[in-house]
């Protein structure tokens, strides 16, 4: 047997205002994507807002659906409108924030495995990473430099 150890690089940030400026940009259109969230069963809207490399930027929000689990994380609303709509442009930074319904206030939210496989192909496909930020706790949040250190043990279909 063999034991080995894996480390995880991030920044932390106690606010959005100490992102670097292009970063603070996207979590302004992230928040702003809250009010196009659909979720009636879950109460808990999630924007996400990324860049492309010719400067666009792309929102998305949670979609949800009656016949569970057919609705769509607002991570991959961005990153699968982006790779339709913009093929070949490169992701630069993507930034996430969630809220409970009829609140104000954001809540810490991490993106899920399913999101996290999105990006980290979207990362491989490019043939670069991107920036992550998130709210991770009541007073922090993080970047990291790519999605795979979310995701150190990606699915990957060569390997069936």
């Amino acid at each position: 047997m063999t034991q080995k150890e894996m480390t995880i690089g991030y920044s932390v940030y106690r606010n959005p205002e100490e992102f670097p400026p292009q970063a603070e940009a996207l979590f302004r259109e992230a928040v702003s994507a809250l009010d196009s969230a659909y979720s009636p069963y879950s109460h808990f809207e999630v924007g996400a807002a990324l860049r492309l490399s010719n400067g666009i930027i792309v929102r998305g929000s949670n979609q949800e659906n009656a016949s569970y689990p057919t609705g769509l994380c607002a991570e991959r609303t961005a990153i699968f409108f982006a790779g339709s709509q913009y093929p070949g442009e490169i992701i630069e930074a993507l930034v996430v924030v969630a809220r409970r319904q009829e609140e104000t206030e954001l809540v810490p939210a991490c993106p899920c495995g399913g999101c996290r496989q999105a990006m980290l192909e979207y990362e491989e496909r490019q043939g670069r990473p991107f920036p992550l930020y998130f709210k991770l706790s009541a007073h922090d949040w993080v970047s990291v430099s790519s999605v795979a250190s979310l995701l150190p043990f990606k699915f990957d279909s060569a390997s069936l």
